[in-house]
């Protein structure tokens, strides 16, 4: 699990209170439950109307994703397809009809059993091809909503100040709240771009990120399943999808390659 999300936008917040303490302040002071309704909600709303209903009610999957998503080490990602190759190689692709069941990438697994069905190689990489396509669509939708949310947020945020604002003008007579008054209309619009920066938009470069990740370990698995469809010798499987992979995970791949082949 890469909980750099979490961490973040935890440690985002734990900056702002304690800047708020250091400066003579309280969180009481910025805690503050009618403004807080108000940014939240009103983003969450305006989101939902700028799309369809069934990205909103995903929300929940969404955060769980972006917060706890498991990221699949591209090295080992190649060590497993030049394992099954290395199988096909020498028993032929039918005999992985068992390995695929021990197969946890779900993408590597339907790749493998569309092969293994003797599916056509060019109808193989279509099929594959699409559904990456649609997962494509699919994250944009989610990263949409959340970029959405965090472009609303500060101008409800400035809504809910100027709803503050109003009710104290209409307590003039009373001065010695004004005070107070005035800082709780604020309070909104400091909720509106703190979560807009600290934790919307945050969030939606993290989906970006995930989506990115993903579409390139799907990438990979195309590569590689054609490649043991076709026969191709083990060690050229591995060189071509080492060859995908960013530098250091290559570095990485061919060492942990090197210390298999010594031991």
């Amino acid at each position: 699990m890469d909980i750099a999300a979490l961490v973040g936008v935890i440690a985002g917040l734990a900056i702002v209170f304690i800047v708020q303490f250091l400066d003579g302040g309280s969180a009481a002071s910025i805690i503050l439950i009618p403004a807080m309704l108000l940014v939240f909600g009103g983003a969450l709303a305006a989101g939902m109307a700028g799309g369809v209903l069934k990205d909103t009610l995903g929300i929940g999957t969404l955060l769980k994703k972006a917060f706890l998503a498991k990221v699949t080490p591209p090295n080992k990602l190649v060590e497993d397809v030049v394992k099954l190759a290395e199988r096909a190689r020498r028993e032929g692709l039918l005999a992985l009809e068992d390995a695929v069941k021990t197969v946890e990438h779900p993408f590597l697994k339907r790749g493998l059993q569309l092969a293994i069905d003797g599916t056509d190689p060019e109808e193989l990489h279509d099929i594959l091809h699409a559904e990456v396509g649609a997962k494509k669509k699919a994250d944009k939708a989610g990263m949409k909503l959340f970029e959405s949310m965090g472009g609303y947020a500060p101008t409800i945020g400035i809504i809910g100040t100027v709803m503050g604002l109003v009710h104290v003008l209409e307590n003039l007579d009373k001065p010695e709240q004004l005070g107070h008054s005035i800082a709780a209309a604020f309070v909104a619009t400091l909720w509106g771009v703190l979560s807009a920066n600290l934790i919307w938009l945050p969030l939606a470069s993290r989906l970006n990120r995930l989506s990115s990740l993903e579409v390139e370990e799907m990438e990979l698995v195309i590569d590689g399943v054609l490649a043991i469809q076709a026969g191709s010798n083990p060690r050229l499987v591995a060189q071509k999808l080492r060859s995908l992979l960013p530098p250091d995970a290559a570095k990485a791949a061919e060492a942990a390659a090197a210390n298999k082949k010594a031991a």
